[in-house]
């Protein structure tokens, strides 16, 4: 939202808010993007409002003045639209000399529109009575929409332009024009030499104290206005870095539990033990299928996976915990616990399988090996909170994140794509008592599972 041609991230930082040191930084990116973006917006908004209040004056000119004289003025508002198209197309984040040119070609049209002769005139009227048509108040209509489209610093240039250009203006027509004769005589017999109304009804004065009323209160207005459009580059640059913090989020978090994080102070720094489903998903036999294959071709593989995967887990309310090579990890009901946290870990391991079959069909049309995955699924009880000491990072740690992680590896064992355990399934089955969401599913009781001292009765699919 400044006019500045595109340099560098760090140096259009530099010059639009002095900031002294700005790294190029995903934030700096947010930042930039959404200045660029709001500058694009306005200027088009600019261009439209200049078209619209022209051809309005335009009509009212010709309805309240219906003579070919007229044609002058209308000429200078279509060089003042097609001067607004130009600011348009040149118009940049940062500074842009060919766009502050323009502006200034602006001011200058509309000064030469209101205070110049008109040749197309017949009627010698004096020039000073020009300023009696208090055409001066058109330049509102400039200054605020400029606020569209530029920065606080040329919203404040351009009133410090016009005070200038319209004081000197005045200054040049009053030294060069001629005065009409005849006409200061006439006003002094009728209104008398000392009488105040001399002052202001003489065809031949400029009433200066007017001229320089009109400019002060233009300034005045013009750094009001910029004051609030610096207002509105403050807030839009926080609104830019908390569009970044969702941004973050929404890479591990689903739509929904962003939209209730955003809406929360620090939930994340509350360590709490809760119950949560976790969902493991790893590729089966990946080592063999990368061997001898190009590394570009497996980060495909893994990206293609990984995406399939992801939005799987997003689309079921769950959370994205992290990517374990070529699997990753997901909970459900984190940060806060949902009514439906089992189900959703249960349907999602579904929704994943199918993915994947979807996926091989593309495959095997492009003569491409099959992807096998296996999937463990646990409920149970876990500890959330951040971790670590200057670098934060949001965890699930707990016994039920190493059974869910154990079941992943038991898929193998037992030759199926799923294996939840008990306590997910019964807790699925109180969730929702009449579903039919757990059927589809083989006990398989007294399993061992590594790293704990009992046996537990899992359900693998069929």
């Amino acid at each position: 939202m400044t006019d500045s041609a595109l340099i560098s991230p760090k140096s259009r930082l530099n010059d639009l808010y002095r900031v002294t040191e700005v790294e190029d930084t995903p934030e700096t990116q947010y930042v930039l993007a959404a200045l660029e973006n709001h500058k694009r917006e306005g200027l088009e908004l600019a261009v439209k409002a200049r078209w619209i209040a022209m051809t309005i004056f335009a009509i009212f000119v010709v309805s309240v003045h219906p003579h070919f004289e007229v044609a002058y003025h209308i000429g200078i508002m279509a060089l003042l639209c097609l001067n607004g198209w130009f600011i348009q197309r040149v118009g940049r984040v940062g500074r842009s000399r060919l766009e502050l040119f323009l502006i200034f070609v602006d001011l200058f049209l509309m000064t030469l529109g209101m205070i110049g002769p008109n040749p197309l005139s017949v009627d010698a009227m004096p020039l000073a009575m020009q300023y009696r048509l208090d055409n001066f108040i058109y330049f509102f209509v400039i200054l605020a929409v400029g606020t569209m489209a530029y920065s606080w610093r040329t919203v404040i240039a351009i009133g410090v332009w016009t005070f200038v250009m319209w004081l000197g203006a005045t200054a040049l027509s009053w030294w060069f024009a001629t005065p009409a004769p005849g006409l200061t005589e006439a006003a002094i017999d009728a209104f008398g030499a000392d009488s105040d109304l001399l002052k202001f009804l003489d065809p031949n004065s400029y009433v200066p104290q007017l001229r320089i009323q009109e400019v002060i209160v233009f300034l005045i207005v013009a750094i009001t206005l910029g004051i609030s459009a610096r207002r509105t580059n403050t807030l839009l640059l926080n609104n830019a870095g908390l569009e970044r913090e969702r941004a973050n989020l929404s890479r591990y978090f689903s739509p929904n539990v962003v939209e209730q994080l955003s809406q929360n102070d620090e939930p994340l720094k509350q360590v709490k033990i809760q119950s949560v489903a976790v969902l493991f998903i790893d590729i089966i036999g990946f080592t063999r299928l990368a061997a001898g294959r190009d590394p570009h071709q497996v980060i495909a593989l893994l990206r293609g996976f990984h995406g399939r995967m992801e939005r799987e887990v997003f689309r079921h309310n769950g959370t994205l915990d992290k990517y374990l090579g070529d699997g990753l990890m997901a909970t459900f009901g984190t940060p806060t616990a949902g009514e439906r946290d089992a189900s959703n870990a249960l349907e999602c391991a579904l929704a994943m399988q199918e993915a994947l079959a979807i996926w091989n069909r593309e495959r095997r049309r492009m003569g491409e090996p099959e992807i096998q995955a296996g999937i463990g699924i646990h409920f149970g009880e876990t500890l959330l909170g951040d971790i670590g000491a200057n670098r934060l990072e949001y965890a699930v740690i707990g016994t039920a994140v190493n059974v869910a992680a154990r079941l992943e590896e038991m898929t193998r064992r037992l030759k199926t794509p799923i294996v939840m355990s008990d306590s997910l399934r019964l807790q699925a089955q109180l969730e929702h008592p009449n579903s039919e969401i757990t059927q589809g599913f083989e006990c398989h009781p007294e399993q061992e599972v590594r790293g704990l001292d009992e046996t537990m009765k899992v359900w693998a699919k069929r």
